[in-house]
């Protein structure tokens, strides 16, 4: 399977928030990072959903029964794109963060005074917060050293995992810089202490085919309004390990897994639209069955993006007054985000400039607050980031650079 332009053209079709316009430009949605828009095809299901079943589960009537069964077809979906065991492992939640909370709150149960948790300062603060929050029940929490590079420090890692580690919580890809981390590390060095290891794939996992048995993780997280589907919080747990833990929960909720972590009642039309976005990703790929669909959809698709994304890294680097953060694009894993500054030019006033012109790109930190702390960049204002998805286009990105050329010269 091959996506490239011709197949862009073809997709964007699917996706009606494309046909808008702003003070006569075509908007160009250059935030996926920030959430993606959703194809027709999602959109239906949500529809079908609030037309035909709406209503709450486990009930005896017809309507709960259809629930049950389109949410038991939405695990089922998602533990093939993750390439989970069953669907079993597969938890949501109404977000990523309230489900790192959740967790946090049951490991912590596990946990005495003095044992210690690995985080980084590359992360998002859903995957700091959560585990920050724990030093006032006498947890050491130790931060894994950003390198200006955009990389982390993996000797700094390697001093910071000790015997007394119980966890290491890290991202899989930067949201702020597009920075991949070396997770196949971050396994060998929590193993060898016997902690476990938490992955953030919130930003990864739009971008890349994701293989949690491969990867040997006990924890992976990951939003599926970042690749095309509404706001859910995805939890995959290793098989066998919610079940041991202990989470905040009502005495009415099933005391098992996946449930036990899922408070209260879920968005079940949002959970249809997760399924119907899976099969979206996958309807570009080809195999005999949904998992080899998606592997080979987002294979085809990660290919196209970095090839728009490394087109706009090189062509914004050479402008005069512009600063590129994060690593270059000499290597095909590393995510679709590119992070500038214009000299001169505060983050929002070119964000809100060039949305005028149709072209929608975030400013600020993103949440990944310590990062661009690190990197010298909150007094001004942070970063503009770019981030690309399957729908977006060289003719964007041409306006995007003659745009920030205009803003560059003053």
């Amino acid at each position: 399977m091959v996506f490239d332009d011709k197949t862009c053209a073809l997709c964007r079709k699917d996706f009606p928030a494309l046909a808008r316009t702003h003070n006569g430009y075509p908007l160009a949605y250059l935030d996926g990072p920030g959430g993606t828009q959703v194809p027709q095809k999602v959109i239906d299901a949500v529809s079908w959903y609030y037309k035909t079943c709406n209503s709450n589960t486990h009930g005896m009537f017809i309507t709960t029964n259809e629930s049950d069964a389109a949410i038991q077809e939405t695990r089922e979906a998602v533990a093939a794109f993750l390439g989970a065991p069953d669907w079993s492992c597969i938890s949501f939640g109404h977000n990523m963060t309230t489900l790192n909370f959740s967790l946090s709150h049951a490991l912590v149960r596990e946990m005495a005074p003095g044992d210690e948790i690995v985080i980084t300062e590359l992360d998002h603060e859903a995957n700091r917060g959560p585990w920050l929050h724990l030093v006032e029940r006498g947890i050491v929490v130790k931060e894994v050293k950003l390198l200006p590079t955009g990389r982390l420090d993996y000797a700094d890692m390697a001093a910071k995992v000790t015997p007394k580690t119980r966890l290491v919580a890290i991202g899989f890809s930067s949201n702020a810089l597009g920075t991949i981390n070396d997770i196949a590390e971050a396994r060998r060095l929590s193993k060898a202490v016997g902690a476990r290891l938490l992955v953030d794939a919130v930003h990864y996992a739009p971008h890349f085919p994701l293989d949690v048995a491969a990867l040997d993780v006990d924890f992976l997280l990951c939003s599926a309004y970042k690749f095309y589907a509404p706001h859910i919080g995805i939890l995959y747990c290793r098989p066998g390990l919610l079940d041991s833990l202990t989470p905040d929960r009502l005495r009415t909720q099933d005391n098992i897994a996946p449930f036990k972590i899922e408070t209260g009642t879920m968005n079940h039309a949002a959970i249809v639209g997760v399924k119907a976005g899976i099969e979206y990703i996958a309807s570009w790929g080809e195999g005999p069955d949904l998992r080899s669909r998606v592997v080979s959809g987002m294979t085809a698709i990660a290919a196209y993006e970095h090839g728009l994304a490394s087109e706009y890294y090189e062509k914004v680097k050479a402008i005069p007054g512009v600063t590129v953060w994060g690593t270059d694009f000499s290597s095909t894993h590393r995510a679709p985000t590119v992070s500038i500054t214009i000299d001169g030019v505060h983050p929002a006033e070119a964000a809100k400039a060039l949305g005028e012109k149709g072209l929608l790109v975030w400013d600020g930190d993103f949440y990944a607050v310590r990062a661009i702390e690190v990197l010298g960049l909150a007094p001004s204002g942070g970063v503009i980031r770019v981030g690309f998805s399957m729908y977006n286009t060289r003719e964007e990105i041409a306006r995007l650079l003659e745009e920030i050329r205009r803003l560059a010269k003053g």
